[in-house]
């Protein structure tokens, strides 16, 4: 298992930036895709960007262009830069394993709030 400790939320108005933080414990994480998920209130959580262990990347439309994803398999981190922030991406970030499966526990997540 992945056992994530997501960090670098904040308070930010619209149009400012922030860059969370995911450190992975396991060796999983190395031969695993990953991804950052978000849950914002009252919505199901959604995945908004993955990274292969190669270093393709993927993201949402609602995020594309504005998003940036990338890893450290040396160190077991991954990033999320967040540019261009909107009011529509205050949510709870949580990162993961691509595909998750019921045994692949969540971290407690960083809180994004957005401020218009």
């Amino acid at each position: 298992q992945v056992q994530p400790v997501e960090s670098g939320g904040g308070l930010v108005q619209a149009g400012g930036s922030l860059r969370l933080s995911c450190a992975a414990s396991g060796s999983i994480f190395r031969i695993r895709t990953m991804g950052w998920y978000r849950q914002a209130p009252g919505r199901q959580r959604e995945l908004v960007a993955t990274i292969s262990t190669g270093g393709t990347t993927n993201c949402a439309d609602s995020v594309k262009g504005r998003f940036t994803i990338s890893r450290d398999n040396a160190k077991n981190t991954m990033f999320l830069q967040m540019t261009s922030l909107k009011p529509e991406d205050t949510a709870v970030y949580y990162c993961n394993v691509v595909p998750r499966g019921p045994w692949d526990a969540w971290g407690q997540g960083t809180l994004v709030t957005v401020s218009s």
